[in-house]
């Protein structure tokens, strides 16, 4: 994939690169936290190892391991059960119709426990590059709130500058559904911005004219303890 004037940096399956570059990173005999950079033509293949994630790892394969040997026990896995889906990955045919955990199959496996791959076209250095990567479910969340909570989409214009203050539109309330957040950790780290926002939706606020001077008064209606509580961390209604 060629620069074309944007940047991007993707989790790598490191068991689907070449042989070559496969034998590369296994040679690599990284410590906990370490990183290593390799290069794939204009790309950069960032690989870091982690202790943490290789006990995840081994504890993951090791459950799914006991499931299958407790399948194989039972004699519920055929032949039509050898695949790569899921663990069954690490199943092989014994002579015509007897069923067995791979070992070899296995034994490979385990040499990638704790290892990640990071792809990218980017300048930035190895532990910056990690370090971005590491921010992305922030930027996923930004969208689904974007598209979801705020309703981005679908749009319903044709103009360009109706569509681009659409957007504008929806990503300023964005930046104020981040400033509740912010709010709610410093007034009431317990109470989420969906939540607050419910409440909020549910608050009215009535006008009255009183008979007797024609006065006019305005009155904020809490009448749950919800409201009540939203209303005090945020000061108003009172």
């Amino acid at each position: 994939m060629q620069n074309k004037g944007y940047e991007f940096i993707l989790g790598a399956r490191l068991k689907n690169e070449t042989e070559q570059v496969k034998n590369k990173i296994l040679s690599l005999r990284l410590e906990n936290g370490q990183s290593t950079l390799i290069r794939k033509g204009d790309l950069k293949l960032v690989v870091s190892y982690s202790g943490d994630r290789a006990k995840k790892d081994r504890y993951n394969r090791e459950k799914g391991l006991r499931k299958l040997e407790k399948q194989i026990k039972s004699g519920r896995l055929t032949k039509a059960n050898i695949n790569n889906r899921g663990y069954n990955k690490f199943l092989k045919l014994e002579g015509e119709i007897k069923v067995a955990i791979d070992t070899e199959k296995l034994a490979q496996d385990c040499k990638w426990d704790g290892l990640k791959g990071y792809i990218t076209n980017s300048r930035l250095n190895k532990d910056q590059i990690i370090e971005n990567y590491r921010h992305l479910w922030q930027i996923e969340k930004a969208f689904r709130i974007a598209k979801h909570d705020l309703r981005i989409r679908p749009i319903f214009h044709r103009l360009q500058r109706r569509i681009e203050a659409h957007i504008c539109i929806t990503f300023v309330a964005y930046k104020v559904y981040k400033e509740l957040e912010r709010q709610l950790k410093i007034r009431d780290p317990s109470l989420s911005s969906e939540k607050a926002i419910e409440i909020a939706e549910s608050i009215f606020e009535i006008q009255l004219t009183m008979p007797q001077n024609g006065q006019t008064m305005k009155k904020i209606l809490l009448l749950t303890q919800e409201q009540k509580h939203l209303a005090s961390i945020f000061d108003f209604g009172c």
